[in-house]
């Protein structure tokens, strides 16, 4: 006679009731978990809403204050959650303070009277160090620092190579040598040193205050443009400060830069080793002159290699460099000061 077994649930076959409810009650909790961890999906609520970073300059770098009220840095520059402001009344509810060096004077007369906790105040310039005076005054003063250097909290060049699919070369056409544009000369910067001397071997075009030749704002480029070669060079030499008379006068106009500022290595980390030439690579200014004068076409052309892969970007708006610390505030040091300003900058 077979053995008859009672009947009763088995863990090997249908699960008992106990299972059933035990199961059903962990899925119930992974299900209320979900919207406890993320409470914006399956809600239908969208994520609490973040109040815009506000940006105060307390005075304008340039002379033209332009207006500001709207939100320029998305309708410009797609940069959201970003509101400027010149109103000096709004101190209270500013996230982040800028102060242009230009704008402030020795002493601590321009400054604010107060701080609010927690805000952060930037120091910005794009003058080189020879150009800039009186930072003793502002020790354990900024946050941040905004400048041309790669060192800086907010890095804000003169301009950079953007990429560019264009595969195309435009190189204009050339009516003299050697073109230069100079407002500011002093016998005592290296830059008249090296023209004197280089002008002895070729002849240079000067335009510029300095030689009573200003050129108007839009005949700029399409006066260096007819130079094959210009001369770019600093007002001074620092690491890193590599001005308009690079990515304006000379690659934007379609002309070879002859560049004088700081060593060859660091212009090439913004351009291609190829693309300019470097005082520095020659023995005497008389090698470099016979350099210049001696270059065939084939020769010439390699230096506009850098235009199938880029093209030239300027920094010439201040509601662009100040819209960038909103993008570059949430990965800023909070709570720290440059406790001798003078120093970094000078380093």
């Amino acid at each position: 006679m077979p053995l008859v077994l009672p009947l009763r649930w088995s863990s090997w076959g249908r699960p008992g009731v106990k299972t059933l409810v035990t199961a059903g009650v962990f899925v119930t909790i992974l299900w209320n978990l979900r919207f406890f961890l993320n409470p914006s999906k399956g809600s239908g609520e969208d994520s609490k809403h973040r109040e815009p970073l506000v940006i105060l300059v307390w005075e304008w770098p340039s002379e033209q204050v332009p207006d500001v009220s709207r939100d320029v840095c998305h309708e410009l520059y797609s940069i959201t959650g970003c509101q400027l402001t010149t109103e000096q009344q709004l101190l209270h509810q500013a996230n982040v303070v800028v102060f242009p060096h230009s704008r402030l004077q020795p002493g601590q007369g321009k400054l604010p009277k107060e701080r609010p906790p927690g805000q952060n105040w930037v120091w910005v310039s794009l003058e080189s160090p020879s150009n800039t005076r009186a930072l003793a005054a502002w020790n354990q003063t900024f946050n941040w620092v905004m400048t041309y250097r790669q060192d800086s909290d907010i890095f804000i060049p003169y301009g950079k190579l953007v990429p560019n699919q264009s595969a195309t070369v435009n190189i204009p056409a050339k009516t003299n040598l050697v073109s230069w544009v100079i407002s500011n000369y002093h016998r005592t910067q290296k830059r008249a040193e090296v023209y004197k001397n280089l002008s002895r071997y070729l002849h240079v075009n000067i335009y510029g205050k300095a030689n009573n030749k200003p050129l108007c704002k839009d005949c700029l480029l399409p006066t260096i443009s007819k130079s094959k070669f210009y001369l770019a060079f600093e007002n001074s030499i620092h690491r890193d400060y590599i001005t308009e008379k690079l990515w304006r006068n000379s690659l934007l106009a379609g002309t070879v830069p002859v560049v004088l500022g700081p060593p060859r290595a660091n212009y090439e980390q913004f351009v291609p080793a190829d693309s300019f030439i470097h005082v520095n690579d020659f023995g005497s200014l008389e090698e470099l002159a016979t350099f210049l004068k001696t270059m065939n076409s084939s020769r010439y052309q390699q230096f506009f290699a850098w235009q199938r892969r880029f093209s030239v970007k300027l920094y010439s708006d201040w509601r662009e460099r100040i819209c960038a610390i909103c993008t570059a505030y949430p990965h800023l040091p909070h709570g720290r000061l440059y406790p001798d300003l003078q120093s970094w900058f000078n380093s």
